[in-house]
């Protein structure tokens, strides 16, 4: 365990192995050996390291240290949340891009996975839990596909509004970014798209494994060719529907 929490730390305090060892008085290749546990340090050297990482040589040498960092947030109403937070105790903004989404869906749960996804980061954020999920396909226009939705985590259901955006995770849809409308009689959601061409869909309260509120988006394409795409679909929707009336007057 000594030579994973050595690399561990050396890396969170953003160390290299000479800037580490020349702290410990030692030369280089004698602290690659520990990392890589070729060899072990003597007792006043892991009482330096100990003190040098302000941490327990009990720790140091029985505890992987990377735990330390990942924290598990309880919910009532929806599932157990697992973040990560930096060395100041904050929480990191993780990223769940399109090829990560299938690992995303049978892994949300363990602080492992979570901590090993890539960080984002994003200035002036308010406090809270965030996350960036990269969007995919046209429900959204004009967020076109490949935007990343910042979005805060929602604890409660009754802490949603409608008509707002959110970010929506459930075994059977995936990840899905939509309108919502809650109805609490029915206890389900409704998910409307603003791309009108999609037909607005329920899914249950049961179904939910979390939900996220939009906050921000960070868009990569040319915002004049969306706008102009999403005005062709509904120009031909328009003409699509002219001639499904055309075709009924004719029948008539």
């Amino acid at each position: 365990m000594l030579d994973i929490n050595l690399k561990y730390l050396r890396h969170k305090h953003k160390l290299s192995q000479k800037d580490l060892a020349d702290a410990m008085d030692l030369p280089r290749t004698t602290l690659g050996d520990y990392e890589r546990g070729k060899t072990e340090p003597s007792l006043a050297m892991l009482v330096m390291l100990a003190d040098h990482f302000d941490v327990s040589i009990d720790h140091l040498v029985r505890t992987n240290l990377s735990h330390r960092d990942l924290e598990i947030m309880k919910n009532k109403e929806l599932r157990i949340l697992a973040i990560s937070v930096d060395k100041d105790n904050q929480g990191n903004i993780e990223l769940v891009d399109t090829k990560a989404e299938a690992g995303y869906l049978d892994s949300y749960q363990d602080p492992e996975y979570i901590r090993d996804l890539p960080k984002i980061l994003f200035p002036n954020i308010p406090q809270g839990t965030f996350r960036g999920f990269e969007i995919k396909g046209d429900s959204m226009l004009p967020v076109e596909p490949g935007s990343i939705i910042i979005s805060q985590y929602v604890e409660r259901l009754a802490d949603m509004k409608d008509d707002r955006t959110y970010i929506i995770v459930s075994k059977t849809d995936g990840l899905v970014y939509k309108r919502v409308r809650l109805d609490k009689k029915k206890k389900q959601l409704t998910l409307i798209s603003d791309n009108d061409v999609y037909l607005p869909y329920s899914i249950s309260f049961e179904e939910i494994d979390e939900i996220w509120q939009y906050y921000a988006h960070l868009s990569f394409s040319d915002s004049k060719a969306t706008f102009n795409y999403m005005m062709e679909e509904k120009i031909n929707d328009i003409q699509r529907k002219v001639s499904g009336i055309h075709e009924k007057l004719n029948v008539s």
